[in-house]
């Protein structure tokens, strides 16, 4: 239920190294009784996570504000990807300035803070994003507080958003483009 309900387990998040280890050893299985739902399992064993994504998702799910948001993660991603910017988890840091790419990819203004607090926990919610820590209880800071950065792209991204995503993000672009000429 846990991996249907949150799409991807990563061994790297403290609450689930064995939800991970217990998906690793039985993958077989769990593929077998997920099958039926129309959901496929796929484990990472380098980057370590699983995945489990609708074989028929359901289209119109997401806010036009969380599919663009999502879709400026990927590309920055992909960007700190080519950069050799990956931590050991496989995860790519971005700070608040960073983000401010959200208006040059996309030629809208970056939400809110409040916004922003809503689209995050959305991104978690996908297994995509999440907010650094300050230490290691779990408490989160504010976006704006943080010195060091602010967001962690998580490696599944490119499972969750795949290539499609990188064509819709040209595309989004080519046609802002256009309308600007």
């Amino acid at each position: 239920y846990r991996l249907v309900a949150e799409q991807v387990i990563y061994h790297s998040d403290r609450s689930s190294r064995v939800t991970y280890g217990i998906l690793e050893l039985y993958e077989r299985e769990f593929a077998k009784v997920l099958a039926p739902l129309g959901v496929s399992l796929s484990i990472n064993r380098q980057l370590r996570y699983v995945t489990a994504l609708p074989r028929h998702a359901k289209a119109g799910t997401a806010t036009v504000a969380q599919t663009l948001f999502a879709l400026v993660l990927r590309g920055l991603y992909d960007e700190g990807v080519r950069a050799g910017g990956l931590t050991e988890d496989g995860e790519v840091l971005c700070d608040y300035i960073e983000l401010q790419e959200f208006h040059l990819m996309t030629g809208r203004d970056l939400p809110t803070r409040g916004e922003l607090d809503t689209l995050l926990r959305s991104a978690k919610r996908w297994g995509i994003a999440r907010r650094l820590e300050d230490d290691d209880s779990g408490h989160l800071t504010s976006l704006q507080e943080q010195s060091a950065g602010g967001v962690a792209i998580r490696p599944a991204i490119v499972d969750v958003l795949g290539e499609t995503a990188l064509i819709r993000v040209a595309q989004w672009g080519a046609a802002r483009e256009v309308a600007h000429a």
